[in-house]
């Protein structure tokens, strides 16, 4: 495997990730801000949509042929990190799967040292590679967070359904062992 698909099989897992998060969890749920700073999943989702789209689109000298969702980052502060009312869960993820698709165009089709500008980086000069990298790491920082708020949720943990990457053990077990952990945090 080249260097090139390597990273794509990455990035593509770690999209994997992010979707799975959102299985099965209620629109209330999808939209609820869970953090101080109002973290929620489907935020999360979109945010991640729009960094597909600015890192192999305008980075690239692309401009995105689709439509986007309402959001005027310079009009909202962290406008790009939750849904609005008119905003379905369902658009949010279909806007990210377009996003994706349109990225692994770019992708495909360009070499790993094509030149890419990303203004706010303050650097002259990147490339297709360091973009990858960037958004697998990108990508896999908000999937660790949708891991946490999903199991905030529900206890649904692990990376895929079918790569659960945690001890196959009981229930039972997980509550002794945070159990455990508070009373060792509390001296």
């Amino acid at each position: 495997m080249d260097m090139k698909e390597a990273l794509w099989e990455y990035l593509r897992g770690q999209r994997a990730t992010v979707v799975w998060k959102l299985d099965g969890v209620s629109e209330r749920e999808l939209r609820m801000p869970m953090t101080a700073s109002g973290t929620n999943l489907l935020g999360l989702v979109k945010h991640l949509a729009g960094l597909e789209i600015e890192y192999f689109g305008g980075c690239l000298g692309r401009t995105w042929p689709g439509a986007g969702l309402d959001w005027d980052a310079e009009a909202e502060p962290n406008g790009d990190m939750w849904a609005t009312a008119d905003e379905s869960p369902a658009q949010i993820l279909d806007f990210y799967r377009d996003a994706q698709a349109w990225a692994d165009a770019a992708i495909a089709e360009l070499p790993l040292d094509a030149p890419a500008q990303v203004p706010w980086w303050g650097l002259p000069e990147v490339t297709l590679q360091r973009l990858l990298v960037h958004m697998i790491a990108e990508t896999a920082r908000h999937a660790g967070h949708l891991d946490i708020l999903r199991e905030s949720l529900d206890g649904r943990r692990g990376l895929l359904p079918s790569v659960p990457n945690l001890p196959d053990v009981e229930e039972d077990y997980w509550r002794g062992h945070v159990e455990r952990l508070r009373k060792i945090a509390e001296g």
